[in-house]
């Protein structure tokens, strides 16, 4: 599986779980720092999957021992119910040619990338100081009486990101997390004006105005 980003679905991990579990040799390539903390609590539960870093990667490819496809589409869940994808079906029966040159640059990205071994106490112990103190230089910018309340995407439009930028960003801060396709303010994010609100798509979060500033520093 190669995908610069990762947010799987609870129905992929459930089959990935069972692969591991069957001792199916199951590999992993993904971008450096791109990795969600769900992600990575889940991972390191996974003894068995095996992780690579490569910092380069932009392609997206899923495959087995007899298919394989070449997508547009990052395994991430925004990307699955937000944009338009498009990719191409391989399989080693009807195009074995095809197939053999996919799995050949597979292997490569493989060779070149660094095997890790995902830690969670590694990246709290290196992240929590610093985002602490990044999340206090942003609570000084916000006057919390006067900020009125913006959805991400009325950030979007002021700090004239794409809204899954914004989303990222609040999400890498610790501010907010999505489960089950909501999303739920943390006490991070609360201490920061954070609310969360329900809508027509289920619950949302909104933000000070004032946040806007940091998001585009």
């Amino acid at each position: 599986m190669i995908s610069p980003y990762l947010q799987l679905h609870k129905r992929i991990k459930s089959h990935l779980e069972n692969l591991n579990l069957q001792k199916i040799d199951i590999r992993i390539i993904y971008r450096e720092n791109k990795l969600q903390v769900e992600e990575s609590n889940w991972l390191e539960s996974q003894l068995g999957i095996r992780t690579s870093l490569c910092p380069s990667l932009h392609a997206k490819c899923y495959m087995n021992e007899n298919e394989a496809i070449v997508t547009s589409m990052n395994l991430y869940s925004f990307s699955q119910q937000n944009n338009d994808e498009m990719g191409v079906y391989i399989t080693k029966e009807d195009d074995t040619e095809l197939y053999e040159s996919v799995s050949a640059e597979v292997q490569r990205l493989l060779t070149t990338s660094e095997e890790i071994r995902v830690s969670m106490k590694k990246i709290e112990k290196e992240t929590e100081s610093g985002t602490q103190s990044g999340l206090d230089k942003i609570k000084q910018k916000i006057n919390l009486s006067k900020s009125k309340l913006l959805t991400t995407k009325e950030l979007s439009q002021i700090t004239e990101l794409s809204s899954r930028k914004v989303n990222q960003w609040l999400t890498d801060n610790k501010l907010m997390i999505k489960k089950d396709n909501e999303w739920s303010v943390t006490n991070k994010g609360k201490d920061l004006g954070g609310v969360e609100r329900t809508g027509k798509y289920g619950t949302f979060v909104v933000w000070p105005e004032g946040i806007s500033k940091s998001i585009t520093e």
